[in-house]
């Protein structure tokens, strides 16, 4: 295309154009303001209507169902100024109506038929379970607790229950682990959880004749898996893997007389070496029986020396001095034990020795301190005629 020129503004009359007034558009014939003439919508429209913020409030109060009666109460009062502002939302406010309506029925509906506080129980109930569910290592002393495994299994979950209702086990303690760089196995740790957990329970329970007969040591470990994310801890316990028990077996300085935690200190080391004497005989093994009767030796002087070197109150004391005699005499022969030098001296000495040692190691003495003063009985299977 060939270039053209422009083309050329009028001229402008003579002298010009006038001057703008204050309403006159430059060279424009209207009066028109900024946004139209008067009355006449502006580029943007009349201002829309406002929604009414109480009949927002009552659809959400009566959907939220909290307090029922509040979401109607608002719709009530949103729906004359509705019409009296020209506001939109009166749907919302009859929808919060309506709902709160509906609510507050099924509220005096459920206080009447008792169905509220079913619920509120229900509610109440599950969050105390929630609560009382914990892993077996965050068990603390003296707590009770359920074991779904039944102790059988690897625990993830027990149940914190009152000592005083059945039961599978009783937490006696806890400790860490120390001197391992890495996991050392089931087998090494089974095997100082089993040593030191007897130690625990023996402390936590000093009274022995008060612990069910098949209520035995019991303790949960790292496995594998916890070991890696850090878990070092072994929690002892008294459980019984047969069925559930009642009532604490603690006896410790927290539940003790001092004379009755002195007393059973100084009884308990000749019961706890009883219980380890050797399985083999001593035609088969006579070095590891004669090391035995020394151990008993040594906790049958320890124990007479203990009972009369502490005042004995009331009833006590009687039942006490008279256990001292009998264990002064059980020395004498125990000594004669401990000295035998063979085999056959051994056989000739054992009878005597254990029939000169108090086989109930002092009920009497036990009673009169309030202690239990019979030994646990495991008890049979149940007949009918």
């Amino acid at each position: 295309m060939e270039p053209t020129q422009p083309p050329q503004p009028p001229p402008s009359p003579q002298g010009g154009w006038p001057a703008p007034g204050p309403y006159t558009s430059p060279g424009g014939p209207y009066a028109a303001g900024p946004y139209g003439q008067p009355g006449a919508p502006g580029p943007y429209g009349q201002p829309g209507r406002t929604t009414n913020g109480l009949a927002i409030s009552s659809l959400i109060s009566g959907i939220v169902c909290c307090l029922p009666p509040l979401g109607m109460v608002l719709g009530l009062i949103a729906l004359p100024q509705i019409k009296k502002k020209d506001q939109a939302g009166k749907g919302l406010a009859v929808a919060g109506i309506v709902l709160s309506a509906v609510s507050s029925l099924l509220l005096v509906v459920g206080l009447v038929t008792g169905a509220i506080g079913s619920a509120v129980d229900g509610f109440k109930k599950g969050v105390d379970e929630a609560s009382r569910t914990k892993s077996p290592f965050s068990l603390r002393t003296g707590q009770c607790f359920g074991d779904d495994g039944k102790l059988k299994d690897y625990a993830e979950e027990v149940e914190i229950v009152d000592c005083a209702k059945p039961h599978d086990g009783e937490v006696s303690g806890s400790f860490k682990l120390t001197g391992y760089d890495k996991w050392p196995g089931e087998s090494e740790i089974e095997a100082v959880a089993e040593k030191r957990c007897e130690t625990v329970n023996a402390a936590y329970a000093l009274d022995t004749w008060a612990v069910p007969v098949d209520v035995w040591v019991y303790y949960y470990m790292p496995s594998s898996q916890s070991w890696r994310l850090g878990d070092r801890t072994v929690t002892c316990a008294f459980a019984s893997e047969d069925g559930s028990f009642s009532g604490s077996v603690r006896s410790d300085a927290t539940t003790l007389t001092a004379d009755q935690e002195h007393f059973l200190k100084a009884v308990n080391p000749i019961e706890a070496a009883g219980s380890r004497e050797p399985e083999d005989d001593p035609d088969e093994d006579f070095a590891a029986n004669r090391e035995w009767s020394a151990e008993m030796l040594a906790a049958i002087d320890e124990a007479r020396k203990g009972l009369k070197k502490h005042y004995w109150p009331g009833a006590s004391t009687a039942p006490v001095a008279e256990l001292g005699k009998e264990l002064d005499a059980a020395m004498k022969q125990w000594r004669k034990l401990a000295g035998a030098a063979d085999a056959d001296a051994y056989w000739e000495a054992y009878e005597t020795a254990w029939d000169t040692l108090p086989e109930d190691l002092g009920a009497k003495a036990r009673k009169g301190l309030g202690l239990t003063d019979t030994p646990p009985v495991q008890e049979g299977p149940s007949s009918s005629a």
